[in-house]
Protein backbone atom coordinates (compact mmCIF):
# COMPACT_ATOMS: atom_id res chain seq x y z
CA UNK A 1 0.00 0.00 0.00
CA UNK A 2 1.61 3.47 -0.95
CA UNK A 3 0.50 6.00 1.78
CA UNK A 4 0.86 9.54 0.91
CA UNK A 5 0.56 12.52 3.02
CA UNK A 6 -2.88 14.11 2.82
CA UNK A 7 -3.93 16.68 -0.03
CA UNK A 8 -3.04 19.96 1.45
CA UNK A 9 -0.18 19.14 3.41
CA UNK A 10 3.36 18.80 2.81
CA UNK A 11 6.77 17.08 4.49
CA UNK A 12 9.39 19.85 5.68
CA UNK A 13 12.41 17.84 4.60
CA UNK A 14 16.20 18.54 6.35
CA UNK A 15 17.55 20.76 3.70
CA UNK A 16 14.10 22.86 3.77
CA UNK A 17 13.89 22.85 7.27
CA UNK A 18 16.66 24.55 7.80
CA UNK A 19 15.29 27.18 6.29
CA UNK A 20 12.27 27.24 8.62
CA UNK A 21 14.23 27.57 11.72
CA UNK A 22 16.86 30.54 10.24
CA UNK A 23 13.49 32.35 9.38
CA UNK A 24 11.50 31.81 12.64
CA UNK A 25 14.90 32.57 14.55
CA UNK A 26 15.56 35.58 12.92
CA UNK A 27 11.71 36.31 13.83
CA UNK A 28 12.22 35.53 17.71
CA UNK A 29 15.19 38.05 17.44
CA UNK A 30 13.02 40.80 16.39
CA UNK A 31 10.29 40.29 18.50
CA UNK A 32 12.80 40.27 21.60
CA UNK A 33 13.99 43.68 20.67
CA UNK A 34 10.58 44.57 20.49
CA UNK A 35 9.61 42.92 23.83
CA UNK A 36 6.88 40.76 22.54
CA UNK A 37 6.82 37.56 24.89
CA UNK A 38 5.80 33.76 23.44
CA UNK A 39 2.61 32.05 23.47
CA UNK A 40 1.46 28.85 23.11
CA UNK A 41 -1.83 27.59 22.66
CA UNK A 42 -3.35 24.00 22.30
CA UNK A 43 -3.61 22.62 18.69
CA UNK A 44 -7.69 22.44 18.86
CA UNK A 45 -10.15 24.56 20.84
CA UNK A 46 -14.26 23.97 21.37
CA UNK A 47 -15.69 24.87 18.30
CA UNK A 48 -17.66 27.71 19.94
CA UNK A 49 -14.49 29.92 20.56
CA UNK A 50 -13.91 30.22 16.65
CA UNK A 51 -18.01 30.40 15.79
CA UNK A 52 -18.29 33.47 18.46
CA UNK A 53 -14.65 34.85 18.00
CA UNK A 54 -14.20 34.48 14.19
CA UNK A 55 -18.07 34.83 13.20
CA UNK A 56 -20.38 32.45 11.85
CA UNK A 57 -20.64 34.60 8.71
CA UNK A 58 -16.78 33.64 7.50
CA UNK A 59 -15.86 31.15 4.89
CA UNK A 60 -13.46 30.08 7.95
CA UNK A 61 -16.39 29.09 10.07
CA UNK A 62 -18.80 28.41 7.53
CA UNK A 63 -16.38 26.20 5.22
CA UNK A 64 -13.07 25.72 6.25
CA UNK A 65 -12.98 24.41 10.00
CA UNK A 66 -11.74 20.79 10.72
CA UNK A 67 -14.52 20.42 13.10
CA UNK A 68 -14.92 16.31 14.93
CA UNK A 69 -17.03 15.50 17.86
CA UNK A 70 -14.57 13.60 20.33
CA UNK A 71 -16.08 10.77 22.97
CA UNK A 72 -17.23 12.32 25.45
CA UNK A 73 -19.83 14.36 22.47
CA UNK A 74 -17.88 17.99 22.86
CA UNK A 75 -17.53 19.73 19.90
CA UNK A 76 -13.66 20.59 18.81
CA UNK A 77 -11.88 22.41 15.79
CA UNK A 78 -8.44 22.16 14.71
CA UNK A 79 -7.65 25.99 15.08
CA UNK A 80 -7.74 27.44 12.00
CA UNK A 81 -6.23 30.81 13.17
CA UNK A 82 -4.59 32.35 16.57
CA UNK A 83 -6.01 35.23 17.43
CA UNK A 84 -8.99 33.63 19.04
CA UNK A 85 -6.83 31.04 20.48
CA UNK A 86 -5.08 33.44 22.24
CA UNK A 87 -7.51 35.85 23.36
CA UNK A 88 -8.90 32.81 24.61
CA UNK A 89 -6.03 31.90 26.65
CA UNK A 90 -5.94 35.55 28.16
CA UNK A 91 -9.06 35.68 29.13
CA UNK A 92 -8.51 31.96 31.07
CA UNK A 93 -5.58 33.30 32.52
CA UNK A 94 -6.66 36.22 33.84
CA UNK A 95 -3.71 37.94 31.32
CA UNK A 96 -5.69 41.46 31.87
CA UNK A 97 -4.67 41.09 35.49
CA UNK A 98 -0.97 41.73 34.65
CA UNK A 99 0.76 44.40 35.96
CA UNK A 100 2.84 44.86 32.92
CA UNK A 101 -0.14 46.22 29.83
CA UNK A 102 -0.51 46.01 27.47
CA UNK A 103 0.30 42.21 27.35
CA UNK A 104 2.42 41.56 23.83
CA UNK A 105 2.67 38.03 22.62
CA UNK A 106 4.05 36.40 19.33
CA UNK A 107 3.44 32.75 18.39
CA UNK A 108 4.59 30.15 15.76
CA UNK A 109 1.45 28.30 15.10
CA UNK A 110 -0.08 25.41 13.02
CA UNK A 111 -3.57 26.34 11.31
CA UNK A 112 -6.12 24.07 9.65
CA UNK A 113 -8.61 24.89 7.03
CA UNK A 114 -10.26 23.11 4.19
CA UNK A 115 -9.65 24.72 1.36
CA UNK A 116 -8.48 24.07 -1.87
CA UNK A 117 -4.85 23.82 -2.17
CA UNK A 118 -2.60 25.80 -4.08
CA UNK A 119 1.14 27.33 -4.15
CA UNK A 120 1.34 29.02 -1.04
CA UNK A 121 -1.77 27.65 0.43
CA UNK A 122 -2.14 24.13 2.70
CA UNK A 123 -5.15 22.91 4.57
CA UNK A 124 -2.16 22.97 7.09
CA UNK A 125 -0.73 26.08 7.18
CA UNK A 126 2.16 27.22 9.52
CA UNK A 127 1.67 30.89 10.56
CA UNK A 128 3.55 33.43 12.67
CA UNK A 129 1.63 36.26 14.35
CA UNK A 130 1.48 38.92 17.13
CA UNK A 131 -1.21 40.18 19.29
CA UNK A 132 -1.07 43.02 21.74
CA UNK A 133 -3.80 43.29 24.21
CA UNK A 134 -5.17 45.82 26.36
CA UNK A 135 -4.56 49.01 24.31
CA UNK A 136 -6.03 51.45 22.33
CA UNK A 137 -3.23 53.52 20.95
CA UNK A 138 -3.28 54.41 17.54
CA UNK A 139 0.65 54.26 18.12
CA UNK A 140 0.68 50.68 18.88
CA UNK A 141 -1.27 49.59 15.77
CA UNK A 142 1.61 51.19 14.04
CA UNK A 143 4.13 49.19 15.69
CA UNK A 144 2.51 45.85 15.01
CA UNK A 145 2.60 46.95 11.30
CA UNK A 146 6.49 48.19 11.37
CA UNK A 147 7.41 44.62 13.10
CA UNK A 148 5.73 42.93 9.93
CA UNK A 149 7.42 45.09 7.63
CA UNK A 150 10.62 44.52 9.83
CA UNK A 151 10.63 41.30 9.64
CA UNK A 152 10.12 41.37 6.05
CA UNK A 153 12.82 44.01 5.14
CA UNK A 154 15.45 42.21 7.76
CA UNK A 155 15.05 38.83 5.82
CA UNK A 156 16.15 40.81 2.55
CA UNK A 157 12.67 41.46 0.59
CA UNK A 158 12.20 44.49 -1.08
CA UNK A 159 9.07 44.36 -3.31
CA UNK A 160 6.52 45.00 -0.63
CA UNK A 161 3.21 46.98 -0.67
CA UNK A 162 1.31 48.09 2.88
CA UNK A 163 -2.09 48.50 2.68
CA UNK A 164 -3.93 50.16 5.33
CA UNK A 165 -7.75 51.36 5.83
CA UNK A 166 -10.22 52.00 8.43
CA UNK A 167 -13.30 49.92 9.20
CA UNK A 168 -14.27 52.46 12.14
CA UNK A 169 -16.11 51.91 15.41
CA UNK A 170 -19.03 50.26 16.16
CA UNK A 171 -20.88 53.66 14.80
CA UNK A 172 -19.42 53.80 11.53
CA UNK A 173 -19.53 50.24 10.84
CA UNK A 174 -23.76 50.35 11.88
CA UNK A 175 -23.90 53.48 8.91
CA UNK A 176 -21.99 51.70 6.44
CA UNK A 177 -23.38 48.26 6.50
CA UNK A 178 -26.98 50.49 5.88
CA UNK A 179 -25.26 51.68 2.92
CA UNK A 180 -23.83 49.17 1.36
CA UNK A 181 -27.18 46.96 1.84
CA UNK A 182 -28.80 49.79 0.21
CA UNK A 183 -26.08 49.70 -2.73
CA UNK A 184 -26.11 46.06 -3.65
CA UNK A 185 -29.82 44.96 -3.04
CA UNK A 186 -30.66 46.05 -6.69
CA UNK A 187 -28.08 43.74 -7.65
CA UNK A 188 -28.43 40.59 -5.27
CA UNK A 189 -29.63 38.08 -7.70
CA UNK A 190 -26.66 38.90 -9.99
CA UNK A 191 -23.83 38.26 -7.10
CA UNK A 192 -22.29 35.01 -6.37
CA UNK A 193 -24.87 32.79 -3.57
CA UNK A 194 -22.00 33.07 -0.94
CA UNK A 195 -22.39 37.27 -1.50
CA UNK A 196 -26.23 36.95 -1.67
CA UNK A 197 -25.81 35.67 1.84
CA UNK A 198 -23.62 37.97 3.09
CA UNK A 199 -25.87 40.83 2.43
CA UNK A 200 -27.65 40.03 5.28
CA UNK A 201 -25.00 38.60 7.54
CA UNK A 202 -22.33 41.14 7.09
CA UNK A 203 -22.33 42.68 3.54
CA UNK A 204 -18.70 44.18 4.03
CA UNK A 205 -18.01 40.62 3.08
CA UNK A 206 -19.10 40.98 -0.04
CA UNK A 207 -16.35 43.67 -0.64
CA UNK A 208 -13.32 40.63 -0.07
CA UNK A 209 -15.31 38.02 -2.33
CA UNK A 210 -12.99 37.12 -5.31
CA UNK A 211 -15.98 35.73 -8.00
CA UNK A 212 -17.82 39.06 -7.39
CA UNK A 213 -14.25 41.66 -8.09
CA UNK A 214 -15.12 42.28 -11.26
CA UNK A 215 -18.63 42.84 -10.72
CA UNK A 216 -19.65 46.59 -12.11
CA UNK A 217 -21.35 47.39 -8.62
CA UNK A 218 -18.05 46.43 -6.60
CA UNK A 219 -16.33 49.45 -8.43
CA UNK A 220 -19.35 51.87 -7.08
CA UNK A 221 -19.96 50.39 -4.15
CA UNK A 222 -19.68 53.42 -1.12
CA UNK A 223 -16.17 53.68 0.93
CA UNK A 224 -16.00 52.84 4.36
CA UNK A 225 -13.85 56.17 4.91
CA UNK A 226 -16.94 58.34 4.12
CA UNK A 227 -18.84 57.23 7.02
CA UNK A 228 -16.06 57.16 9.34
CA UNK A 229 -17.45 59.02 12.65
CA UNK A 230 -15.12 62.12 14.03
CA UNK A 231 -13.66 59.62 16.25
CA UNK A 232 -12.77 56.71 13.48
CA UNK A 233 -11.29 59.29 11.27
CA UNK A 234 -8.95 61.05 13.86
CA UNK A 235 -7.67 57.55 14.82
CA UNK A 236 -6.77 56.50 11.52
CA UNK A 237 -5.45 60.04 10.63
CA UNK A 238 -2.99 59.07 13.94
CA UNK A 239 -2.31 55.74 12.67
CA UNK A 240 -1.37 56.74 9.22
CA UNK A 241 0.73 59.82 10.95
CA UNK A 242 2.82 57.07 12.87
CA UNK A 243 3.64 55.17 10.49
CA UNK A 244 5.08 58.47 8.14
CA UNK A 245 6.94 59.12 11.37
CA UNK A 246 8.82 55.53 11.09
CA UNK A 247 9.11 56.14 7.41
CA UNK A 248 6.76 53.38 6.27
CA UNK A 249 5.24 54.18 2.91
CA UNK A 250 1.43 52.73 2.70
CA UNK A 251 -1.46 53.18 0.22
CA UNK A 252 -4.93 53.67 1.34
CA UNK A 253 -7.62 51.03 -0.21
CA UNK A 254 -10.90 51.53 1.30
CA UNK A 255 -12.10 47.87 -0.01
CA UNK A 256 -9.76 46.60 2.37
CA UNK A 257 -12.14 44.86 4.85
CA UNK A 258 -10.04 41.18 5.90
CA UNK A 259 -12.12 38.62 5.99
CA UNK A 260 -12.96 37.86 9.94
CA UNK A 261 -16.17 39.27 11.71
CA UNK A 262 -14.11 40.78 14.50
CA UNK A 263 -11.84 43.79 12.65
CA UNK A 264 -12.90 47.17 13.85
CA UNK A 265 -10.67 50.36 13.07
CA UNK A 266 -7.10 49.61 11.36
CA UNK A 267 -7.20 47.08 9.09
CA UNK A 268 -3.71 45.97 7.04
CA UNK A 269 -1.84 44.08 4.74
CA UNK A 270 1.69 43.52 3.67
CA UNK A 271 2.12 42.25 -0.53
CA UNK A 272 4.63 41.02 -2.52
CA UNK A 273 5.19 42.98 -5.70
CA UNK A 274 7.87 40.79 -6.78
CA UNK A 275 7.97 39.20 -10.42
CA UNK A 276 6.55 35.65 -10.70
CA UNK A 277 5.25 35.40 -6.78
CA UNK A 278 1.73 34.48 -8.40
CA UNK A 279 -1.56 35.86 -8.43
CA UNK A 280 -2.47 35.47 -4.55
CA UNK A 281 0.07 38.03 -3.73
CA UNK A 282 -0.93 38.69 -0.28
CA UNK A 283 1.96 37.93 2.88
CA UNK A 284 0.44 39.40 5.96
CA UNK A 285 -2.80 40.74 7.42
CA UNK A 286 -4.24 41.71 10.35
CA UNK A 287 -5.78 44.58 12.24
CA UNK A 288 -7.93 45.70 15.36
CA UNK A 289 -10.36 43.83 17.31
CA UNK A 290 -11.98 45.64 19.63
CA UNK A 291 -14.70 43.82 21.34
CA UNK A 292 -13.07 40.05 20.59
CA UNK A 293 -12.34 39.98 24.44
CA UNK A 294 -16.02 40.66 25.76
CA UNK A 295 -17.31 38.22 22.86
CA UNK A 296 -15.50 35.41 24.46
CA UNK A 297 -16.75 36.35 28.01
CA UNK A 298 -13.52 38.51 29.01
CA UNK A 299 -13.65 42.02 30.24
CA UNK A 300 -13.50 45.11 27.86
CA UNK A 301 -9.79 45.12 26.10
CA UNK A 302 -8.61 46.73 23.33
CA UNK A 303 -6.84 44.39 20.55
CA UNK A 304 -4.59 44.49 17.51
CA UNK A 305 -2.47 42.04 15.75
CA UNK A 306 -1.62 40.16 12.46
CA UNK A 307 -0.87 36.64 10.96
CA UNK A 308 1.69 35.78 8.47
CA UNK A 309 2.10 32.90 6.46
CA UNK A 310 5.82 31.27 6.82
CA UNK A 311 5.50 29.08 3.62
CA UNK A 312 4.35 32.21 1.40
CA UNK A 313 7.54 34.56 3.27
CA UNK A 314 9.50 31.47 1.87
CA UNK A 315 7.89 31.89 -1.03
CA UNK A 316 8.54 35.66 -1.74
CA UNK A 317 12.37 35.20 -0.70
CA UNK A 318 12.75 32.35 -3.35
CA UNK A 319 11.21 34.83 -5.87
CA UNK A 320 13.64 37.43 -4.97
CA UNK A 321 16.29 35.02 -5.16
CA UNK A 322 17.37 35.94 -1.77
CA UNK A 323 20.35 33.46 0.10
CA UNK A 324 19.34 32.91 3.49
CA UNK A 325 22.90 33.11 5.85
CA UNK A 326 22.54 29.23 6.78
CA UNK A 327 25.79 27.66 7.76
CA UNK A 328 25.57 24.15 6.15
CA UNK A 329 29.13 22.94 6.92
CA UNK A 330 29.96 20.13 9.30
CA UNK A 331 32.45 21.45 12.04
CA UNK A 332 34.32 17.86 12.19
CA UNK A 333 33.76 14.59 10.68
CA UNK A 334 35.66 11.74 12.66
CA UNK A 335 36.82 8.99 10.45
CA UNK A 336 37.77 5.85 12.37
CA UNK A 337 39.55 3.22 10.84
CA UNK A 338 39.66 -0.51 12.32
CA UNK A 339 38.14 -2.19 14.46
CA UNK A 340 39.89 -1.37 17.39
CA UNK A 341 39.45 1.96 17.09
CA UNK A 342 35.41 2.24 17.12
CA UNK A 343 35.07 2.32 21.14
CA UNK A 344 37.76 5.60 21.50
CA UNK A 345 35.81 7.16 18.38
CA UNK A 346 32.25 7.35 20.22
CA UNK A 347 33.53 8.09 23.18
CA UNK A 348 35.70 11.19 21.90
CA UNK A 349 32.56 11.99 19.57
CA UNK A 350 30.65 12.53 22.59
CA UNK A 351 33.04 14.31 24.71
CA UNK A 352 33.66 16.88 21.72
CA UNK A 353 29.83 17.35 21.59
CA UNK A 354 29.79 17.58 25.43
CA UNK A 355 32.32 20.55 24.71
CA UNK A 356 30.08 22.30 22.26
CA UNK A 357 31.43 20.94 18.94
CA UNK A 358 29.16 20.06 16.29
CA UNK A 359 30.45 16.54 14.68
CA UNK A 360 29.32 12.75 13.12
CA UNK A 361 30.96 9.71 12.63
CA UNK A 362 30.53 6.54 10.52
CA UNK A 363 27.96 4.33 11.54
CA UNK A 364 27.90 2.37 8.06
CA UNK A 365 31.03 0.53 8.48
CA UNK A 366 32.76 1.76 5.65
CA UNK A 367 36.03 2.20 4.87
CA UNK A 368 38.44 4.60 4.96
CA UNK A 369 38.01 6.70 1.72
CA UNK A 370 34.19 6.27 1.65
CA UNK A 371 34.26 8.30 5.19
CA UNK A 372 36.46 10.72 3.40
CA UNK A 373 33.56 11.12 0.69
CA UNK A 374 31.38 11.36 3.34
CA UNK A 375 33.00 14.40 5.00
CA UNK A 376 33.48 15.82 1.61
CA UNK A 377 29.48 15.43 1.36
CA UNK A 378 29.22 17.46 4.40
CA UNK A 379 31.36 19.99 3.75
CA UNK A 380 33.05 19.16 6.79
CA UNK A 381 35.91 21.93 8.17
CA UNK A 382 37.79 19.50 10.08
CA UNK A 383 38.75 15.58 9.56
CA UNK A 384 39.70 13.82 12.63
CA UNK A 385 41.17 10.59 11.74
CA UNK A 386 41.96 7.96 14.25
CA UNK A 387 43.23 4.52 13.07
CA UNK A 388 44.93 1.80 15.42
CA UNK A 389 48.25 3.33 15.02
CA UNK A 390 47.42 6.49 16.39
CA UNK A 391 45.21 5.00 19.20
CA UNK A 392 48.30 3.14 20.48
CA UNK A 393 50.02 6.06 20.31
CA UNK A 394 47.28 7.85 22.03
CA UNK A 395 47.14 10.75 19.37
CA UNK A 396 44.76 11.69 16.80
CA UNK A 397 45.62 13.42 12.92
CA UNK A 398 43.61 16.57 12.47
CA UNK A 399 43.23 18.00 9.15
CA UNK A 400 41.96 21.56 8.12
CA UNK A 401 39.53 20.12 4.57
CA UNK A 402 39.88 24.42 3.01
CA UNK A 403 43.96 24.62 4.19
CA UNK A 404 44.80 21.08 4.22
CA UNK A 405 46.91 21.34 6.52
CA UNK A 406 47.63 18.40 9.02
CA UNK A 407 48.75 17.80 12.43
CA UNK A 408 48.91 15.57 15.04
CA UNK A 409 47.25 16.22 18.58
CA UNK A 410 47.14 14.07 21.76
CA UNK A 411 43.83 12.52 22.69
CA UNK A 412 43.91 14.38 25.76
CA UNK A 413 43.90 17.64 24.23
CA UNK A 414 41.74 17.12 21.09
CA UNK A 415 38.68 18.80 22.86
CA UNK A 416 40.40 21.95 23.67
CA UNK A 417 42.45 22.13 20.25
CA UNK A 418 39.11 22.15 18.36
CA UNK A 419 37.61 24.30 20.73
CA UNK A 420 40.26 26.93 19.90
CA UNK A 421 39.73 26.19 16.48
CA UNK A 422 36.02 26.50 16.06
CA UNK A 423 35.21 28.57 19.26
CA UNK A 424 37.36 30.70 20.07
CA UNK A 425 38.52 28.81 23.33
CA UNK A 426 35.27 28.86 24.53
CA UNK A 427 33.50 25.92 25.73
CA UNK A 428 29.66 24.96 25.77
CA UNK A 429 28.07 27.17 28.28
Amino acid sequence: MNIKAPRGTADVLPGEAKKWQYVENRIKNICDRYHYNEIRTPLFEHTELFQRGVGDSTDIVQKEMYTFEDRGGRSLTLRPEGTASVARAFVQNKLYGDANQPVKLFYFMQMFRYERPQQGRMRQLNQFGVEVLGSADPAVDAEVIDLAMTVYKELGLNSLKLVINSLGDQESRTNYREALVKHFTPHKEELCHDCQSRLNQNPMRILDCKKDREHPSMSTAPSILDYLNDESSSYFERVKAYLTTMGLEFEVDPNLVRGLDYYNHTAFEIMSEAEGFGAITTLAGGGRYNGLVEEIGGPDTPGIGFGMGIERLLMALEAEDKELNIDEQLDVYLVAVGDETKEQAVKLVHELRNSGIQIDMDYQGRKMKAQFKAADRYRSKYVLILGEDELQKQVINMKEMETGEQSEVSLHDIGEAMQKKLLGGKGHE
